[in-house]
């Protein structure tokens, strides 16, 4: 066994959580949420590098309002897939992939989790709709849309990740949180988040697309047709070297129409890992068991790029 695999924890398990509490917050993923803190990060920073005074209490409220459409989106994605691909996973990475295993487990029903999940979602509904009063009602088309997408992403009759619109899905709605906090501090639309936040929303399509490997075969037998279930095992792992080839060559020509500072390519650094990762997956795509470090290291190159890109952006450096 190795150093990288005795740190992945156990499934979870009933007895874990005296509790409910701690089993709820549990059930949401929240280590997860780091990717929604990053491009939270990202569009404040990306307001703040036009000249915008940063609102630290909305800025506040609105990371609040991304954890919980997050924390929304897992819930609802475990409830959806209970009686599917989450319940013949046999190849899955936990806690990457295979959803969290709570109703798999017995740790909660599908009616507590559904009820849960749009529990979650209805709270978030009611704090955005205040955010809108306060920033302005363009935020709120920018939240239907990340509230409507995070949900047809797993729910019926849309299913859009098992008709392979999932990678578009989740580019749209990271992309989405980073405009909306750019708005929120704008208090009106730019082009700057989209330009901006562009390779850090493909880093995260990414994340998705690589923990698709060991649920590839369960999600076939679902009927789960995302494109690594498409393309052949080759072509998909190419597939994951040409979306981080995309977030680094726009990288590259923000900064080269001088949209954004040379010492922006610092925030390409991280796209190591992303080449690590596609080295491990290219010799491991058919043993799941053995992708966590590549996972692990597109986790790595998705938020360092994130909170690399932030620092410069932030701190004004020329």
């Amino acid at each position: 066994m190795t150093a990288t695999s005795r740190k992945i924890p156990a499934e979870p398990s009933l007895q874990q959580f005296p509790h409910p509490f701690r089993l709820y917050l549990a059930a949401t993923r929240p280590a997860f949420f780091s990717a929604s803190l990053v491009a939270c990060l990202l569009g404040i920073a990306v307001a703040s590098h036009s000249g915008m005074e940063v609102n630290w209490p909305l800025a506040a409220l609105s990371i609040c309002l991304a954890f919980l459409v997050h924390a929304a989106v897992n819930v609802l994605n475990d409830y959806f897939d209970a009686d599917g691909t989450d319940a013949i996973n046999l190849d899955r990475v936990y806690p990457f992939t295979g959803g969290s295993r709570f109703i798999q487990n017995g740790v909660l029903s599908k009616q507590q989790t559904r009820r849960f999940g749009y529990g979650l979602l209805t709270a978030a509904i009611a704090g955005g709709l205040w955010l809108v009063w306060q920033a302005g009602i363009g935020l709120f088309w920018i939240g239907l849309a990340g509230v409507l997408i995070g949900w047809a992403y797993s729910a019926t009759p849309f299913k859009l990740n098992s008709r392979g619109w999932g990678e578009l899905c989740v580019l749209l709605g990271f992309l989405g949180v980073v405009v909306g906090m750019d708005f929120v501090q704008r208090r009106g639309f730019s082009m700057q988040p989209l330009q901006l936040g562009l390779p850090y929303a493909l880093l995260v399509t990414n994340l998705l697309y690589i923990n698709q490997f060991p649920d590839r075969k369960a999600d076939m037998q679902a009927g789960k047709r995302h494109w690594v279930a498409r393309l052949n095992l080759r072509q998909a792992v190419l597939g994951y070297a040409l979306i981080a080839m995309l977030a680094g060559a726009w990288l590259m020509l923000l900064v080269a129409l001088q949209v954004l500072p040379e010492t922006a390519l610092l925030a390409g650094l991280p796209l190591f890992f992303s080449w690590r990762a596609f080295f491990l997956l290219r010799r491991h795509a058919t043993q799941p068991q053995l992708l966590a470090p590549a996972i692990i290291d597109s986790i790595r190159a998705m938020l360092l790029h994130g909170v690399l890109l932030s620092f410069v952006l932030m701190m004004g450096i020329l």
